[in-house]
């Protein structure tokens, strides 16, 4: 569940001081060729959390999440839902860019796991929506993305919905009528949250 070795929510804690501990880490190798961190951006107070796996080079480059092709297609999956990055959160797994866009490794994960921790718990959204494989596999690591895609899971006291990345999209163009679909869901699930 959510890493208790770090202080979460202590009276200190607010989104702003996420972002400056992430912009002083050295906790991995990631740190040593960043050009910005990356620590996320949107509505704090969201309803809804999307994860993603790892900032690109456009994203290291800017120091945003999701400005480069894949962010182009889900900010489209976004819009088909009537939602903007306003109405929303958005961050990923790891906070600096892994050389060459490799995945991140596990060490790198687990180093800046307590970052993400800290962010869903002073968002605390009522749906956090996996984007991939590892983003999915933080919280069910023995799982399989493509079977559980499209279904809340119970996560402590989260629900996370687990989509594929829209970059999976952009190799696969078939899938993008899947993701339509899947983000089809995401309006129903909040719209039925809201009633509750």
């Amino acid at each position: 569940m959510i890493d208790t070795t770090y202080p979460l929510n202590n009276n200190n804690d607010t989104i702003q001081s996420v972002y400056e501990s992430i912009s002083r880490c050295t906790s991995c190798v990631l740190s040593q060729n960043r050009t910005n961190t990356v620590p996320g951006e949107g509505s704090s107070n969201s309803k809804i959390v999307f994860i993603g796996e790892a900032p690109g080079a456009k994203e290291d480059k800017l120091g945003r999440p999701f400005v480069g092709p894949s962010g182009k297609l889900l900010d489209k999956l976004l819009n088909s839902i009537n939602l903007s990055r306003n109405d929303i959160y958005i961050t990923n797994l790891v906070k600096c860019r892994p050389p060459n866009n490799r995945d991140p490794l596990p060490e790198e994960i687990s180093s800046c796991r307590k970052f993400l921790d800290i962010q869903l718990n002073l968002i605390n959204p009522r749906l956090i929506v996996s984007l991939g494989r590892h983003s999915f596999n933080k919280f069910f690591p023995n799982e399989n993305l493509s079977k559980n895609r499209g279904h809340i899971k119970k996560w402590g006291e989260f629900h996370l919905y687990p989509v594929y990345h829209p970059a999976a999209a952009l190799y696969n163009p078939n899938l993008k009528t899947t993701m339509l679909c899947d983000f089809n869901k995401i309006k129903d699930i909040i719209n039925n949250s809201t009633k509750n």
